[in-house]
């Protein structure tokens, strides 16, 4: 065991430590979301505007896809932490090999019933007869690398709980360069449209997941797949899910209400729209990317002092983050807002298209602060085991509030005479108001993790906690 990695997380200075683990992992999520950024970059400027759209569809399905990734490596990741804050290196070997088992199991899975339903669920997600031709073309030859997708998010997030940001970040890096790369050549010379986009994210994961598991082959790393590691166990398996049920019910649901929305935006404004919807929300996702990163920097700290015990340490990493999280919010809510047209251009020169999403921009990025405080409040819970809590507070904002907001919000504003597009983006901001109020609530009502003497619960089988027990 790398003795020092782990005596790190419980001595080390919160802030230096802090930012050791997030830095790495913010350029990780940036550069993940460079995968999407850079298709509809090559795409809106090389192919068109409908070619936007045709992507834009897909993402629901790719979110789906994420959030099966978001089950099983967050879940792990979590639960790796918590064990090595209790020093228990068997175990943390055993959380290893099951979320594999998992991860295979859950994409084989969604793979067949990608291919088996694929027209159908396109056209579920807002698929018309302009778009759903660049949509299928794009799923039919991405769906294989979107396994390899979710291969290589397990595998990174144990690399940081594990304690190796910084190599988890290189090679989620060389995968996102390499993805850029190859969107030139397929795009840009080779002239394949929006197949050379789903060629070159397909390439680039399959790359990213190979190097990952090579990582834990090697002799030198201290977590590696050994041989008991591969026998399931159900408890592992009830714990790992159990964790990562919240955030793949959030990017599951997210999924559906993009669904929801699509059909709303179709009925006010048309395909322009939906592609319009579609780069506003890269834009979103780019900055929430910054965000995510830092709270998975938080992920492995929070959950080994909650594992051992260090509440002050727990309190402190949690204020901290929460002070990083919110000023990537304000920053991110106040370039939508003085420089939409900028940005958006760089996506797209459709002056249609940019009419749409100059006003979508700032509707749905003026409350980006809060956006920021509800997912760190969800990633924290997720860190210090609190799943449901961790759930309800991910599942509000776009659940609870949004897609009621979605039909009604609209309909006021055309009643009074309103561009009903506009309530749609408003339906949108709301909801994120009032899902920030929700998470307020839900963090004061479990204060009591942060005072000194709390102890956390023994949630396991006290033979889970037994090394010699475990095989």
């Amino acid at each position: 065991m790398n003795d020092q990695k782990i005596r790190d997380l419980e001595t080390r200075p919160i802030g230096q430590l802090l930012f050791t683990y997030a830095l790495p992992a913010v350029i990780t999520q940036v550069v993940a979301s460079v995968y999407n950024i850079v298709d509809r970059v090559f795409l809106g400027q090389y192919v068109g505007a409908l070619a936007i759209a045709g992507l834009a569809i897909t993402m629901p399905i790719m979110n789906i896809i994420h959030a099966l990734g978001s089950l099983v490596g967050v879940g792990s990741s979590a639960r790796m932490s918590i064990v090595l804050g209790r020093k228990d290196i068997r175990w943390a070997e055993k959380i290893l090999g099951n979320s594999m088992l998992l991860t295979i199991f859950f994409g084989a899975l969604f793979l067949t019933g990608g291919y088996v339903f694929m027209d159908r669920i396109l056209q579920v997600f807002g698929a018309s007869g302009e778009t759903i031709d660049y949509a299928r073309e794009y799923m039919q030859i991405v769906l294989p690398g979107m396994f390899f997708t979710t291969v290589s998010f397990n595998l990174t997030g144990l690399m940081r709980a594990s304690g190796y940001p910084t190599k988890s970040m290189w090679i989620m890096a060389g995968g996102a360069i390499l993805n850029i790369a190859l969107d030139a050549l397929f795009i840009s010379i080779m002239g394949w449209g929006i197949a050379g986009a789903a060629w070159a994210t397909t390439i680039s994961m399959v790359a990213t997941s190979v190097v990952a598991a090579v990582h834990f082959v090697l002799p030198s790393t201290f977590i590696r797949f050994k041989r008991h590691a591969w026998s399931p166990k159900l408890y592992i398996f009830r714990n790992i899910l159990l964790i990562g049920m919240s955030p793949f019910l959030m990017n599951f649901a997210a999924s559906f209400v993009v669904a929801l929305l699509n059909m709303q935006i179709i009925k006010f404004g048309g395909d322009l729209a939906i592609g319009a919807n579609g780069i506003v929300n890269t834009y979103g996702a780019f900055m929430v990317m910054f965000i995510l990163g830092v709270c998975q920097g938080m992920q492995p700290i929070a959950g080994y002092n909650y594992g051992a015990g260090h509440n002050r340490r727990l309190r402190d990493v949690y204020l901290l983050a929460m002070k990083c999280t919110v000023a990537v919010g304000v920053f991110g809510s106040l370039l939508a807002m003085v420089v939409p047209r900028i940005i958006l251009r760089a996506f797209t020169s459709d002056a249609e298209m940019l009419d749409i999403a100059v006003p979508a921009m700032r509707y749905l990025n003026v409350m980006m602060p809060l956006i920021a405080f509800t997912i760190t409040n969800s990633q924290f819970f997720q860190s210090i085991d609190k799943p449901w809590i961790a759930i309800v507070t991910s599942l509000s904002r776009q659940v609870l509030f949004l897609i009621p907001l979605a039909f009604i919000v609209p309909s006021i504003v055309v009643h009074f005479g309103g561009y009903g597009l506009d309530g749609v983006w408003m339906a949108c901001t709301a909801s994120d108001v009032l899902g920030a109020i929700l998470a307020a609530i839900l963090l004061v009502s479990q204060l009591k993790v942060f005072r000194p003497g709390y102890v956390a619960p023994q949630k396991t089988p006290v033979k889970e906690a037994t090394p010699s027990t475990l095989d």
